[in-house]
């Protein structure tokens, strides 16, 4: 079957993928990886609730064989299952389905559902990883910022361990890796090419240790490139593309500070370029991805239609990473909460299944 959508939710190959991916790894050492992949937000920031006491991964499978079955699909078996169960036991619920009912799990949602509900549900049920690789392929193939934005959020917004995970999948499944494939697709387009490369093969201290007079020296050699109309100078891809995230949020708090704004601000000032935007993505990402998810679901739902490919992305992947944050920033940025704007953008299963994982106005 064809690719029909840029995130590729509808191409059969999501189903015996995952079978592969399982047999390579360690199942131990890849729960273990998945849950420090997660811990990015920490639980606090999650929005998915997953019951104290969780029934079996035979158990859950077989609910959901009970749901495909008989005269029509039970998809509120389904969310009700998926929805509230996190990656380490979606990805045990996987490989109990296979070993009970020898056929991908994957495969059969791919059949019993369909449009932007099943897109949905693929892209939660599959391993943070894969989906993240998969992602990364299906922007490559399309054009735009909007396509950008996801290899960005891939390379800024995940742990230093999930960044590695997602180039390991990606590598599994495409036989080539990330970066060649970015440094081909962007080869005529510099510092573009440059900047993206640096940002996918970084592996940043993950800790919180500040440097203040790095910052402070950091923060005037953005500013000089800044003035000289230079933001693609090998000093701004350096810092932003090795420096941990606490150092990056020091040094924009110096900029700001000794500056008199914001470093994307100024950007914005001097540069209108398709570098410029990306930079400026790739800033909000690294410091403040809760602003950069928040303007992501937003643009998918104001104007005429919804993108329903960048909601469900935006939902899916920080669900269990941040989105309590994303709401509240959306709630101050937009005067609306994030929830009411899913409800009057979406309908039916696939309403259902986002309002489950973006959970209540208290959380």
């Amino acid at each position: 079957m064809p690719e029909s959508c840029g995130c590729g939710c509808c191409v059969l190959e999501y189903a015996p993928s995952l079978h592969l991916f399982l047999d390579r790894f360690n199942p131990f050492l890849h729960l273990f990886n998945l849950a420090g992949a997660q811990r990015l937000g920490g639980e606090e920031m999650s929005t998915i609730t997953v019951p104290a006491s969780s029934p079996s991964p035979d158990e859950d499978a077989n609910k959901l064989r009970r749901a495909f079955q008989g005269w029509g699909t039970d998809e509120k078996t389904i969310i009700e299952v998926l929805s509230h169960r996190n990656a380490a036991q979606r990805l045990a619920i996987a490989e109990a389905y296979a070993r009970l009912y020898g056929e991908s799990l994957l495969e059969r949602l791919h059949s019993e559902l369909s449009g932007d509900f099943r897109k949905a549900v693929m892209l939660w049920t599959m391993d943070p990883a894969e989906r993240d690789a998969k992602l990364t392929n299906g922007a490559l193939k399309r054009t735009g910022d909007s396509h950008l934005w996801v290899i960005i959020e891939v390379a800024c917004a995940s742990s230093p361990d999930h960044l590695i995970a997602v180039r390991k999948a990606y590598c599994s499944l495409y036989s080539s890796s990330i970066e060649e494939e970015v440094a081909h697709r962007f080869s005529t387009v510099e510092p573009l090419s440059k900047l993206l490369v640096c940002l996918l093969t970084s592996y940043r201290y993950p800790g919180d240790h500040v440097d203040s007079e790095l910052a402070k020296h950091e923060a005037a050699q953005l500013s000089d490139a800044v003035k000289s109309n230079q933001v693609g100078n090998d000093d701004v891809i350096r810092i932003l593309s090795t420096r941990n995230k606490s150092q990056l949020v020091e040094t924009f708090k110096h900029y700001i500070e000794n500056y008199g704004k914001h470093i994307v601000e100024d950007i914005e000032v001097i540069d209108k370029s398709q570098f410029a935007r990306v930079l400026k993505t790739a800033i909000w990402c690294l410091a403040s991805p809760e602003k950069h998810f928040a303007r992501v679901v937003r643009t998918s739902v104001v104007g005429l239609g919804t993108d329903e490919d960048s909601l469900t992305r935006a939902i899916v992947s920080r669900a269990e990473i941040d989105l309590r944050k994303i709401k509240e920033e959306y709630k101050i940025q937009y005067k609306t909460t994030l929830k009411s704007d899913v409800i009057d953008d979406t309908s039916g299963d696939y309403m259902r299944f986002l309002l489950a994982l973006v959970g209540s106005e208290d959380i």
